[in-house]
């Protein structure tokens, strides 16, 4: 499944976690460094609207679908792709590390909150080793110097796993830099799924999930900011299902 921006694609190119977690196995067993972004809604809004978070994208090694309104164009296009969660995809990705004996780093949101995810993350990953946390500043710029001490760190130290909590775009773009300046580490964009293991966040009822509503959960829970950004997603939902049906013509 792919999305096209100003004549540049963006391809979901992990259909599986299956194919995921191979290719990840893989690049740990060769000590190389990856990106990994997790494509939702939102983060098609912004793809359209700024060409720097689009350069980043390009930069990702791997793309998974975040977010069920993916999953169902990629079937309406007959591509379809599994959903694969940022937030659900940090313990998983754990394992892998912890099995093939690969240093983890947290990086972004509070201190508060990656060593209460540090702490989690290790009760529930045997073996597992998180060798460094790192709560950037309050004005931190994915191009600027306090990025580049976090990966010229990230680097030194051998690290082979990032979690990036930053948020679209700075995640993805901090990802795409350390492509180039930490190529033994592996970067994982992941939102919020740090907060939510360390309990700082509460993710909706599995129920909830299950019923595709857990949009509806997160606004509720904070409306002024996340109704304006899921007005935006459902505005341009019809031109993307239009696209979905093109590809599936063609």
């Amino acid at each position: 499944m792919y999305f096209e921006f100003h004549g540049h694609r963006v391809a979901v190119n992990m259909r599986e976690r299956s194919l995921l977690e191979a290719e990840i196995r893989a690049r740990f067993a060769a000590r190389q460094g990856f990106a990994l972004a997790t494509v939702n809604l939102d983060h098609l809004v912004k793809l359209a609207a700024a060409p720097e978070f689009l350069a980043a994208y390009q930069a990702q090694d791997l793309v998974v679908a975040d977010g069920r309104p993916i999953v169902w164009l990629s079937r309406l296009a007959r591509r379809p792709v599994e959903l694969m969660p940022g937030s659900d995809m940090v313990l998983p990705l754990c394992r892998l590390a912890a099995e093939a004996g690969v240093r983890v780093a947290l990086a972004g949101s509070t201190e508060t909150v990656l060593r209460d995810a540090q702490d989690a993350l290790e009760a529930q990953v045997p073996g597992l080793e998180i060798a460094w946390v790192r709560a950037p500043s309050g004005q931190f710029d994915p191009d600027g110097a306090e990025a580049d001490q976090i990966l010229h760190r990230l680097d030194e130290s051998g690290i082979g796993l990032c979690f990036l909590a930053l948020g679209a775009p700075k995640q993805e773009r901090l990802a795409q830099r350390g492509r180039r300046l930490a190529p033994r580490t592996g970067f994982a964009s992941v939102g919020a799924g740090l907060d939510f293991l360390g309990g700082h966040q509460k993710r909706a009822p599995a129920w909830v999930r299950a019923m595709a509503m857990e949009w509806l959960w997160r606004a509720l829970s904070s409306p002024s900011r996340l109704v304006p950004r899921y007005a935006k997603c459902l505005a341009i939902l019809p031109g993307q299902f239009l696209r979905a049906w093109r590809i599936r013509a063609r």
